[in-house]
């Protein structure tokens, strides 16, 4: 089943064309995967998607409904949640009370908080968060940071996460512990997940399907195996000499 897709997406910024005409699906219980160079314009089809930005041209769709023009906190609440590259918690506020201010925001009368405590005391253990509970954001390490920010956006409780780059920083250990929170979110919490990654090994390992992104369009769709021999990507990240 097509959870979300995009028919013609465009965004300009002035004369700057950050989107171009870019078509995009994403299937119920899939993990997909958007790559490009920097400047490609991966993050703004996140911000497009999940509302921060309207698109100049084109039309998005979440469960067969038309979701452009919508403000960000009516798209969450439709059940889109998404990550940040550089994570934004409330700096000053506990871990516990950046999980709490999600889970609250997230609310509807179809999807409410109803379980409370135990409900988030259950998240920050999926996220080993649990003895950071009372621990104010800021003094969090960049693994633990990567964690919140999932964490917050899992207390939305969303059926299409978005995540921008969570393994940027971490080493071989956090990324394997990612990769593997990524996968059980997708598995046991029946979330599709859409991810942007720099991370080449990481992204070819738990995609089943690659987007790649260009100067503001789309050259490449396919398998990671696939999207690894294309001539296209190659030069796009490597140059035409390596193409």
């Amino acid at each position: 089943m097509r959870l979300t897709d995009g028919v013609g997406v465009t965004k300009r910024f002035g004369g700057l064309v950050a989107l171009n005409n870019v078509d995009f699906y994403v299937d119920e219980g899939e993990i997909a995967g958007l790559i490009g160079p920097n400047g490609a314009g991966k993050t703004t089809l996140f911000n497009v998607i999940s509302g921060t930005f309207r698109p100049t041209k084109g039309t998005i769709e979440f469960e067969g409904k038309n979701i452009c023009g919508l403000g960000a906190y009516k798209i969450c609440k439709l059940g889109i949640a998404r990550t940040f590259q550089t994570p934004k918690p409330f700096p000053n506020m506990t871990v516990y009370e950046n999980v709490l201010a999600a889970a609250c925001f997230g609310c509807t009368k179809d999807k409410g908080f109803s379980e409370g405590r135990q409900e988030l005391d259950q998240i920050l253990e999926k996220f080993g968060l649990t003895g950071k509970s009372m621990t104010c954001a800021s003094c969090l390490t960049v693994f633990e940071l990567r964690m919140l920010e999932v964490a917050r956006a899992l207390s939305t409780k969303p059926r299409l996460l978005l995540l921008d780059e969570v393994m940027a920083g971490l080493n071989p250990t956090e990324t394997a512990s990612m990769i593997k929170l990524i996968r059980e979110l997708r598995d046991e919490e029946a979330i599709t997940i859409f991810m942007i990654e720099h991370n080449m090994r990481a992204i070819m390992e738990i995609a089943s399907r690659i987007i790649v992104l260009h100067q503001g369009m789309k050259i490449a769709e396919g398998e990671p195996k696939e999207i690894a021999k294309t001539s296209r990507v190659i030069e796009a990240y490597l140059g035409e000499a390596y193409a």
